[in-house]
This record gives structure tokens, C-alpha cells and sequence, in this order.
């Protein structure tokens, strides 16, 4: 299942951020408001332990708080950068956020209204990363990320942290590669997942799952779940798919992942949004049938941001009992 659309937008060419500061806060407003069934009246705590603990000295992230500012530690460094010391509660668990960060993610489509017009498959993986990441903040658990590219050569990482600039960071780290730190590879790719984090965390993995092996990466999957929360968020990437209508017979296509061309008809090209439908629908079965669940995200901005808060609130809630 290696065909991809023809059209791709590099990072460095896409001058947009994939998220921007405005739909973060706006995400931030719908997690508060969302939640705050969870904080008020006859229910439990959702927070553990006494208070919060130092836990060190960092360099200054956008969106971090300037209270948290190290005043005379920034002196040392003539205030460039800034220090802001950081502080974690004691929680279960934190959230480590599973993201694909492949060619492919880069494709999308540039007609079709206003609502879809330049959208990638990876704006929908950075819409779902804030979601998560703010859920995150909210129940002030620590935030961490590690992306993987085609054929899972590649990983790397951002190490988990707590606060809003973490978020800010995973995304910028996901858009485009800032901070990312290589991620040494045990030989095992569910030993090495299972190994970043050093307690029991929330792991959300979020993909097109548009790559060869995706039922052997599902099955990685699965031995990470006996360690970490793991369950799979799907980007509905049929969108992507919906090209235009040509008048051409046969088309040439290239894969921006491997790089090799291939010809097709103009009847198969027509049908590559419902392939995908169906291809993306088998992965659903396989991964349920390894007992992970899964979460299909949409175009639907509002249906996908409320769905997936309730979703990690549920998560997040389960694992208190």
C-alpha cells in the first residue's frame, strides 16, 4: 500500500506553522471548559500528591509562565537565555505522544473550499498532539514525544516536561524537527518504545498507518500496551486522495517516500479515496483484534477536538481506579 498523492509541501517551504499560538489557546479554552465537570462538585481529585517538587533548571520555551523565571541563575547568563525553574506534582503517569513524521504526512490537498484549501494529513497529526499535550497540562501530567519516519529508521525525541511551552515545543520539535534528540534504537521497536519512559505513561500513536507493515507495527504496539497505555489515533487521510479529475489516460505517480515512480490508469486513480477508506478500515479491525483501541480523526474540527478531549479524559480517568 505504498501509492501516495502526487502533491507535497515540505517544511521548509510551507511557511504556516501546521497549528498556530490562536488554535492552541482556542484548544486550551475547550479543554477548560470541557473538563471542568471533572473539578467541581462531588467529584474526587484528579491530582496526586502533596504539592509540587523542583525538579530543575531549564532554558526559557515560549508559553512558559514568567513566575517561572530563575531570576539570578538568568543573571549568570546575562539573560540570554532565560532560566525558569521547573516543577512536577506527583502524578500516575505522564503522556507520551507516538507521532508520524513521515513524507507522507506532508500531503494533502489545495482545492476543494475553503476548510480543506493547503491541508496536510500532518495538520491533523499537529491538532491532535495539542489536544493531547493540553489535556496533558490540564491534569499537569508531563508531555514527551517521539516522532518515527517511513519504515521506523529513524526515531527521535523530546523528553517529557510539564507545562504549556512543552506543548509549544512538541509542536514546533514535530513541524520541524527543532529539539528533536535521537532516540537510540535497541534493535526492538516495542522494547525501545516501552524503554523512553521510566513510568507507566499514556501513549497515544498518532499515523495514517499508510505504510506496508502496519499490521507488524501493531503488533510492536501491542507488547508496548503491557507497559503503557497504548491505543491509536487514525488520521482519516482519504481527503488527501481526492484528486482532481484529468483528462490523461494513464498518469505517472511518484511515492515522496521512496522516490519511485509508477504508471496508472485514470479509472484507479478515481478510486484512490475509497482504497484508502478500505485499507485504513482493515487496520482499525487488526488493531482491535490486538485489543487496541482506536480513535478515527476527521476533517470535522469541532467533532475532532471534542471527541478526542473526551476521549483522553475517559483515559486519564480509567487509569485512577
Amino acid at each position: 500500500m505504498r501509492t501516495r498523492p502526487s502533491s507535497i509541501v515540505t517544511p521548509e517551504e510551507r511557511a504556516d506553522p501546521l497549528i498556530d499560538l490562536s488554535e492552541i489557546t482556542e484548544v486550551e479554552l475547550l479543554i477548560l471548559k470541557r473538563m471542568r465537570e471533572f473539578t467541581i462538585g462531588e467529584h474526587s481529585s484528579l491530582f496526586h500528591g502533596t504539592g509540587f517538587d523542583f525538579v530543575g533548571l531549564r532554558d526559557w520555551q515560549s508559553g512558559d509562565r514568567f513566575e517561572a523565571i530563575d531570576w539570578a541563575q538568568s543573571s549568570l547568563t546575562n539573560f540570554s537565555p532565560l532560566i525558569v525553574r521547573e516543577f512536577e506534582q506527583p502524578t500516575t503517569s505522564g503522556v507520551v505522544i507516538v507521532a508520524d513524521r513521515s513524507a507522507s504526512t506532508r500531503c494533502g490537498v489545495d482545492t476543494g473550499g475553503a476548510d480543506r484549501a493547503g491541508m496536510q494529513i500532518a495538520t491533523l497529526i499537529a491538532r491532535a498532539i495539542a489536544t493531547v499535550g493540553m489535556s496533558a497540562v490540564f491534569f499537569q501530567d508531563s508531555i514527551g514525544l517521539i516522532t518515527f519516519d517511513e519504515g521506523f529508521r529513524d526515531l527521535r525525541a523530546v523528553r517529557p516536561r510539564i507545562g504549556k511551552g512543552q506543548v509549544i515545543h512538541c509542536l514546533e520539535a514535530y513541524q520541524h524537527g527543532y529539539g528533536l534528540q535521537d532516540l537510540r534504537h535497541t534493535g526492538n521497536l516495542s522494547a525501545t518504545l516501552s524503554g523512553f519512559s521510566r513510568k507507566t505513561s499514556m501513549m497515544p500513536v498518532i499515523s495514517d498507518f499508510l505504510f506496508d507493515d502496519a499490521e507488524e507495527f501493531l503488533r510492536e504496539l501491542a507488547q508496548v500496551n503491557n507497559v503503557h497505555d497504548v491505543f491509536v489515533m487514525m488520521v482519516d487521510a482519504s481527503f488527501a486522495f481526492e484528486l482532481p479529475k484529468v483528462s490523461a489516460g494513464w498518469i505517472e505517480v511518484y511515492d515522496v517516500e521512496t522516490g519511485k515512480t509508477r504508471m496508472m490508469s485514470r479509472g484507479e486513480l478515481s478510486h484512490q479515496s475509497e482504497r484508502i477508506r478500505l485499507w485504513q478500515d482493515e487496520v482499525t479491525r487488526q488493531a482491535k483484534q490486538l485489543d487496541l483501541d482506536v480513535v478515527r480523526l476527521t476533517l470535522d474540527q469541532v467533532k475532532f477536538d471534542v471527541a478526542l478531549i473526551e476521549w483522553v479524559a475517559e483515559r486519564r480517568l480509567r487509569r485512577r481506579k
